[in-house]
């Protein structure tokens, strides 16, 4: 199988981690390298920590584009690979790091360099929605909701949670409503965004937007997709959920908001900070 190999710090997962993992994946086996703490505080002296290194791999491996993942333990700069595992196929990276000393490296070790425009990475590929009229996998589908504005651990462990219990469809919501459930200033993402990085989770079986008002913006989705349950953990238990769930004859599952065992508890409220 021809591998492909991704590097770099992921101590702060955003779109364009995502969406290099994305475009590796088009090509072969996604084995992933994550700089360990010490290797960047070696090349990046400055840099301020956010996520420790289990967290990010707790993150990294939910991602359903990545097929390995490997802390790089044996580097000397960022423009070199930790081959201790084997030497890849290929190694994808954007062309803002396709630097002389890089290229050389690939070539070295005939390793194949696949370099993307970062305009590419800016953009938001088209996600197809599911015929849930022609689907029956014969699972429970659950539905969630949520803004999702910083995905973090706290959302991959929901998501792990809700997906033991059946298939997974997460409604992000729609920009509009999120403003009026949460203030000016949010999102952080408009949600074409939001529901991509959602998407890429492997727990995750369908991400839309919805198009309803309030609590219940997810209310027209539900009509169309008909789940058999709504899950929510207890920061996300509203009265107006509850009673949607009783008068439509759908089961309302309450989690606890517990982190992965050995995690941070995270919100968003804090990663933003505000």
């Amino acid at each position: 199988m021809t591998k492909v190999t991704v590097s770099g710090n992921f101590d702060n997962i955003q779109l364009n981690h995502i969406r290099i993992l994305h475009e590796a994946a088009k090509i072969g086996s996604v084995q992933l390298q994550v700089w360990s703490d010490e290797v960047i505080r070696k090349l990046s002296p400055q840099s301020s920590l956010k996520f420790p290194i289990s967290e990010q791999l707790y993150f990294l491996k939910a991602i359903r584009y990545v097929d390995q993942v490997q802390v790089a333990h044996n580097l000397n700069g960022s423009e070199e690979l930790d081959l201790s595992g084997g030497t890849p196929d290929f190694w994808a990276f954007d062309e803002s790091q396709a630097s002389a000393t890089r290229l050389s490296f690939c070539t070295k070790y005939g390793i194949k360099p696949i370099i993307i425009k970062l305009s590419d990475l800016a953009k938001i590929p088209n996600i197809k929605q599911l015929d849930h009229s022609m689907r029956n996998s014969g699972r429970k589908k659950i539905i969630v909701t949520g803004c999702y504005d910083w995905l973090h651990s706290g959302h991959v462990r929901f998501f792990e949670e809700v997906s033991e219990l059946g298939e997974l469809i997460v409604a992000v919501g729609h920009d509009a409503n999120i403003r009026l459930l949460k203030g000016e200033g949010h999102p952080l993402f408009p949600a074409e965004q939001r529901r991509f990085m959602v998407q890429s989770g492997r727990y995750v079986t369908e991400a839309i937007i919805t198009t309803g008002t309030g609590w219940m913006d997810a209310a027209p989705e539900i009509e169309k997709i008909r789940p058999q349950a709504y899950a929510v953990n207890e920061d996300g238990d509203k009265p107006e959920k509850k009673a949607f769930c009783q008068k439509n004859g759908l089961e309302y599952i309450v989690l606890k908001r517990e982190p992965k065992a050995g995690l941070p508890k995270r919100q968003s409220t804090d990663l933003r900070g505000f």
